[in-house]
């Protein structure tokens, strides 16, 4: 009952009446319909200027992308290379500072770290005796 109630005021001659005529009904253009007309009002040599143009820029902004990523990795991959070897050093320098520090720990117990706070060659003085 439903769906007979919905057919016929579809097919209804006050619907109908609203409805645009199947003659009159035009299909929406689409974007590059539209611009293909608009491209049709001007003259040909104007048309063929702007389509090289196109491609020229079209042409460049490549060129520009391509230069740009092998310049990046030409960056990249020679920082690695050149600052590699220091990052490695420092990084072994601060592993074998560590080992000796643990070494003179388990060597000569926890307070060895407090005279090596003071510095080498300023032991702490002896107390003052009044």
């Amino acid at each position: 009952m439903g769906s007979g109630m919905i057919h016929n005021d579809v097919w209804s001659p006050g619907i109908r009446c609203i409805l645009p005529a199947e003659e009159e009904y035009e299909e929406d253009e689409t974007f590059v319909e539209r611009l293909t007309g608009l491209t049709e009002m001007l003259p040909e040599g104007f048309r063929n200027f702007g389509y090289n143009f196109g491609i020229f820029l079209s042409s460049k902004f490549k060129s520009l992308y391509n230069l740009s990523c092998l310049a990046t990795w030409a960056l990249f991959s020679s920082s690695a290379i050149l600052f590699a070897p220091m990052i490695i050093e420092v990084e072994r320098t601060q592993m074998e500072e560590l080992q000796r520090s643990q070494q003179k720990q388990v060597l000569l117990g926890p307070n060895a770290t407090m005279s090596h706070m003071t510095g080498p060659g300023m032991a702490m003085a002896p107390p003052i005796q009044r």
